[in-house]
């Protein structure tokens, strides 16, 4: 088989993949939307005979910009049988001293600040405050630069109605910030995670990151707690619970469990944290390679046979995408035709309105505003492609951390941070 046809083989492949699962995620978001009309609908007044503890875990490392508008967005929720516990991993800056002046200033509220003997990471400090600490029946994490919505911890609790729901990731956005990489992780996120309801829909979610995640606290006693060999400590923990069984034990996406986050400042910070996050990706689901095709029934198929094997091909894909790119650049000069390039750009700008206009928490003057950018937006999604790209090959080269053979640990990665001011209601 010649060279060129294979490589068309390859091109009409990826394009059906890409465009069968555009079409997943558009109608089972569709689907879980409409799910979520009816169940709020039937939501009873009164959830609870009492009102269940909630503990919020904040880990910190530096973060004396936004520790203070992270309590005061916790503080403020309607959900208020809190036990808040701050833990300051070895920070060098005022980050401390911050949290001990708004404890003093607020006597009535359960706030307290531990700090770890020594710098023992996001997933060390996590698990210094479980061990030792939290007495909540639920466990919420909480990043240290993130804002919660005012009724995202009551919301959050509703989804564990059902009794196989053991964690419910949060929906996170990226607060405004007037540049281009704000631009392009705003929209990432909102198109992400959006995906998150089909795989909620389809009992096949094992990701749920570190911003207002939210767990029973006995399943993160019975998995041993955050593991520390590996980037991620969320992905690795909401992993170990799929692997349990997710039929029987259901992490699922609360579309109305609102929080914002701080995207990062620089290219070069980008640089870093994809690269963490993906170097953690690969970590894990090598650490669980067993749910790959399993069939055994406490698995759905949805999770064993779909969600973990495109987990791995959606990077071998990522491996090959420069490589179909100019694949394609040169079939449009050969064929004196933009047509390809034409058809992508429809297809994604078409996409990211599609992700944009059924979104609940924008107005439809947000929306339209923010619909001025679709036109530019698949361009801006190639530095996003580079970034990725980027990330993938520095895995492949580190290929002795993907498989823990050199050591790996969850440690802090502080970019820089605005501050800023964010309300929710």
């Amino acid at each position: 088989m010649e060279l060129n046809t294979v490589l068309f083989t390859v091109f009409l492949a990826v394009g059906l993949i890409n465009l069968f699962h555009f079409g997943l995620y558009i109608v089972g978001a569709n689907f879980y939307d409409i799910g979520q009309f009816w169940r709020q609908r039937r939501l009873p007044k009164r959830m609870f005979r009492t009102a269940p503890l909630v503990t919020v875990l904040i880990p910190a490392h530096n973060e004396e910009l936004g520790i203070i508008r992270t309590l005061e967005s916790v503080r403020r929720n309607t959900h208020q049988k809190l036990q808040i516990i701050v833990i300051d991993d070895f920070s060098t800056d005022a980050t401390s001293d911050l949290v001990m002046k708004y404890i003093c200033e607020h006597p009535n509220r359960s706030i307290s600040l531990l700090k770890t003997p020594k710098n023992v990471g996001k997933a060390g400090a996590l698990n210094y405050a479980l061990g030792r600490h939290a007495i909540g029946e639920y466990i919420m994490t909480l990043d240290a630069d993130s804002v919660l919505g005012r009724k995202s911890i009551a919301r959050a609790l509703t989804y564990f109605r059902d009794p196989k729901v053991v964690g419910v990731a949060a929906n996170v956005r990226v607060m405004d910030s007037p540049s281009i990489l704000g631009l392009l992780q705003k929209f990432e996120h909102m198109v992400g995670y959006r995906s998150k309801k089909f795989y909620s829909l389809a009992n096949c979610e094992f990701i749920i990151g570190g911003v207002a995640s939210t767990y029973r606290r006995d399943i993160l006693k019975q998995v041993g707690f955050y593991d520390t060999d590996t980037t991620t400590e969320d992905i690795g923990l909401s992993l170990k619970i799929a692997a349990l069984g997710n039929r029987d034990h259901r992490l699922v996406y609360g579309a109305d469990v609102v929080a914002m986050t701080e995207g990062v400042q620089t290219f070069k910070s980008l640089l870093r944290q994809r690269y963490r996050w993906k170097m953690g990706m690969l970590q894990n689901l090598l650490k669980n390679i067993r749910l790959f095709a399993n069939n055994d029934p406490i698995y759905t198929r949805s999770l064993t046979m779909y969600r973990i094997p495109m987990a791995f091909l959606g990077e071998l894909l990522l491996i090959m995408e420069p490589f179909l790119l100019m694949y394609v650049i040169y079939l449009s000069i050969m064929l004196q035709s933009t047509a390809l390039f034409v058809g992508a750009y429809m297809t994604i700008t078409a996409y990211i309105l599609w992700n944009l206009w059924p979104d609940e928490h924008h107005t439809v003057w947000q929306k339209t505003y923010l619909s001025l950018y679709a036109p530019i937006l698949y361009f801006v999604f190639y530095i996003m492609s580079f970034v990725q790209i980027v990330s993938i090959f520095r895995c492949l080269v580190n290929g002795k951390q993907i498989t823990r053979r050199t050591k790996t640990a969850s440690h802090w990665i502080s970019p820089e941070r605005s501050g800023q001011a964010v309300q929710l209601t």
